[in-house]
């Protein structure tokens, strides 16, 4: 059977990978060749030797990324929750013989709460905006990243930024209606004709939530896409008041923690 038969009966695609024998899954894609494009602006913003990281790519898709970073020598985990998507990365890892560097899960996000594994690249693409608990998902990701996150969300136009202060006093809420407030805005309906399209950062509002979970942006190499390092100055909420609450959304023992916090 011919590759692009094979293509054919993987259909439909939404990456547009670009096959070693030259055959591409998806040439006629309505936003051109993508992602490619969107790699070729981020691929500096990495290290290019990935030799023994281990790299956790979140709603793999057909894989492009995981496929790009493995090339750079990373042991990668993809996963995604649709098993056609997954049936299509599988298929074009073993085209490139990287089968045996992708690893393949049918997970969500929230399912990594209950494993002890942890990454060096944490890469969070296009899923943020579709989850209907994306602080919960951010907060059980900074439990698993070690080096570095690239982390793109639909957002609010716009790029204001502001010191964000450390404490707002009661009756001075007037600051919170700035173009520049951390804030999200909830999309009640559709986006874009999509019904998972929950949520519209800004930009002072992902850098912000990145600070909580203890990650500092470092570099945006294209719009809506940002670089952030583990920052050990930066102290996660999680390793303040709020790790009990942590606890209790992803099904854990959580009493004994928040009677240390109370009894404090």
């Amino acid at each position: 059977m011919s590759t692009q038969t094979e293509v054919k009966e993987l259909e439909p695609w939404f990456h547009n990978i670009h096959l070693p024998d030259g055959t591409q899954t998806a040439p006629n894609h309505f936003l051109g060749d993508f992602p490619g494009f969107k790699w070729e602006k981020i691929k500096e913003s990495i290290p290019q030797d990935l030799e023994g990281w281990k790299v956790l790519d979140i709603g793999c898709n057909a894989g492009f990324y995981s496929l790009e970073l493995a090339k750079r020598g990373a042991d990668v985990l993809a996963i995604d929750l649709d098993e056609h998507y997954l049936k299509q990365a599988k298929w074009a890892a073993k085209k490139f013989g990287l089968n045996d560097k992708i690893r393949f899960k049918q997970m969500q996000v929230y399912d990594l709460a209950h494993t002890e594994e942890q990454f060096d690249l944490i890469w969070f693409m296009g899923v943020f905006y579709h989850l209907r608990y994306p602080m919960l998902a951010l907060d059980i990701l900074s439990q698993k990243v070690k080096k570095m996150m690239v982390f793109q969300t639909l957002s609010l136009p716009g790029q204001e930024e502001m010191e964000v202060p450390e404490d707002v006093e009661f009756h001075k809420r007037e600051i919170m209606k700035e173009d520049a407030w951390p804030k999200m805005a909830f999309i009640e309906h559709k986006l874009a004709g999509d019904p998972t399209n929950w949520w519209a950062p800004n930009h002072q509002g992902i850098i912000s939530m990145l600070q909580s979970c203890g990650l500092k942006v470092t570099a945006m190499p294209e719009d809506e896409t940002y670089v952030a390092k583990k920052d050990a100055s930066l102290h996660s909420s999680l390793d303040t008041w709020n790790y009990s609450e942590y606890l209790s959304a992803v099904g854990k023992d959580w009493k004994e923690e928040v009677d240390k916090k109370t009894k404090k």
